[in-house]
């Protein structure tokens, strides 16, 4: 156990991740079973990533909407891979109304308003979007239609894990027409770079882009790009898709335009999201057993002043000048909170904004006041030192990019040494029991022997990587002509 009241990683990393979400006060359990209470320091981790993805989309063309949280039961059954995918994660609203019990023990649901037809809420909204976007395409006039939604879904699970799988979760869903088969791939591959982008420069996540296998591709998809990330327990978590749709979904709800010629033609599709999943990413790539550690660009409070003082008079000198700094690191655009709170000593705020992933933390007391310095403290790599008041906000500056820099190169390096290729399912079953990571190994592209290594080893094929197509033996058959895939055991 650590002093600051969390199990380290080495002895349970499941309990303490679970138990930082809680100890940095980024969400916790509500009541209503599988869903989670994102609570404000969370969230504003999130508005963070929601406001730079959202800027990101704007800046590639698109638009953000809304449609409705509720989809008749008829529109899931129009497309049959759609429906079959998620059949069993739908939850189902089947009453309009409720009234006071007989016995005057509380509310029951009222027989007399069940719905003619059942809805649904939402899972994902490519049904309803496709059924709207009839009334919209009439021409190639039309085209494309470049919409985003951020909104919420529910998909019902049974275990859950704070952000990582919660039955309600929060997430951007973007859906496009096109004329064309080669216009919708290339918004598809676009959206898949846009996450990259954001993921290793945001986050400071590197990622593997790639495509998912038949078995592991978005029901309705006729082809999945992912990017793929590696957890520092050494599993696999899935950080961004991006769904080539082909007509799927335009035959289903009859979505046509006019060409040039006047021709009807069936439109193309996408669709590709991101969700409070990435929370649950950034948790797990850069933070240690002292708490959360954030890449400044995410982070609410980039910078914290922690005033040290015995007297009113020393706190009023220590606050002008703290005053002054937040002033000049403001018109940097870095953000900065003083904490002069004097019912907490500062011990505990330094073990605090520890927990909560501050980048850096500057004390400054009297001492520092009559020798113009401050201690500069950072979270990345614990280290401390006396630096100068003059030029700080420049220093400031350098050192957050710094951070934002070595957190992103130390998560490459813990990529690159635990990308490992095997040739046999015995030496990927050895690394995955020990360390695990992403294991390269080739495989002959069929999808019952992809099942038959997953019974084997635990493990699914997380990507086709986008580059690199060398081919060697599969690792199940020995087959040659067989292509490289990522296995890992994934979240």
């Amino acid at each position: 156990m650590s002093s600051n009241g969390i199990v380290k990683r080495s002895e349970d990393f499941s309990r303490w991740y679970n138990e930082l979400v809680l100890k940095a006060d980024l969400a916790e359990h509500s009541d209503v079973r599988g869903c989670m209470i994102i609570k404000p320091y969370g969230y504003a981790i999130w508005e963070k990533i929601k406001d730079q993805l959202d800027v990101m989309f704007k800046e590639t063309g698109h638009q953000n909407a809304y449609f409705p949280l509720l989809i008749p039961k008829s529109y899931l059954s129009k497309e049959a891979a759609h429906v079959e995918g998620f059949a069993k994660e739908c939850a189902v609203v089947t009453h309009y109304r409720l009234k006071n019990s007989e016995d005057g023990s509380g509310v029951v649901v009222d027989p007399a308003a069940k719905l003619e037809e059942e809805l649904i809420i939402r899972p994902t909204s490519e049904t309803i979007i496709w059924n709207t976007y009839k009334k919209w395409i009439q021409s190639y006039r039309d085209l494309p239609i470049l919409v985003n939604q951020w909104a919420n879904v529910v998909r019902w699970e049974m275990r859950t894990r704070l952000f990582l799988r919660t039955s309600e979760f929060l997430w951007q869903e973007g859906h496009t027409a096109h004329a064309t088969k080669l216009e919708a791939i290339e918004e598809t591959e676009q959206m898949l770079d846009v996450y990259a982008n954001f993921v290793e420069n945001f986050m400071a996540v590197p990622v593997i882009k790639g495509v998912k296998s038949e078995n592991e591709r978005f029901a309705g998809a006729e082809e999945t790009y992912c990017i793929e990330a590696l957890m520092q327990d050494g599993k696999a978590l899935q950080a961004g898709t991006s769904h080539f749709l082909g007509q799927n979904f335009a035959k289903a709800f009859d979505v046509t335009y006019a060409d040039k010629e006047g021709k009807k033609n069936h439109v193309w599709a996408t669709s590709w999201g991101v969700s409070t999943r990435l929370m649950g990413a950034l948790i797990m790539t850069h933070s240690d057993d002292k708490g959360l550690v954030l890449p400044p660009k995410l982070s609410p409070i980039q910078i914290v002043i922690v005033p040290i003082y015995k007297n009113e008079d020393q706190l009023n000198i220590i606050s002008d000048y703290a005053s002054k700094l937040k002033k000049e690191l403001s018109e940097l655009n870095i953000s900065v909170k003083f904490d002069n709170d004097d019912n907490k000593k500062p011990g505990w705020k330094f073990a605090e904004y520890e927990m909560k992933g501050v980048p850096l933390r500057i004390a400054v007391g009297p001492r520092d006041m009559e020798n113009k310095t401050v201690e500069l403290a950072r979270r990345d790599n614990l280290t401390k030192s006396t630096v100068a008041q003059e030029g700080l906000p420049k220093l400031l500056l350098e050192t957050l990019d710094k951070i934002q820099e070595e957190l992103f190169s130390k998560a490459s390096l813990f990529l690159n040494e635990n990308t490992i290729q095997v040739d046999s399912i015995d030496q990927m079953n050895q690394i995955l029991n020990t360390k695990g990571g992403f294991v390269e190994a080739f495989w002959n592209g069929d999808s019952i022997s992809e099942q038959k290594i997953k019974d084997l080893t635990k493990a699914t094929i997380r990507c086709i990587p986008l580059e690199g197509s060398e081919n060697g033996n599969c690792v199940l058959t020995g087959e040659p002509n067989s292509k490289k895939v990522i296995f890992a055991r994934a979240y």
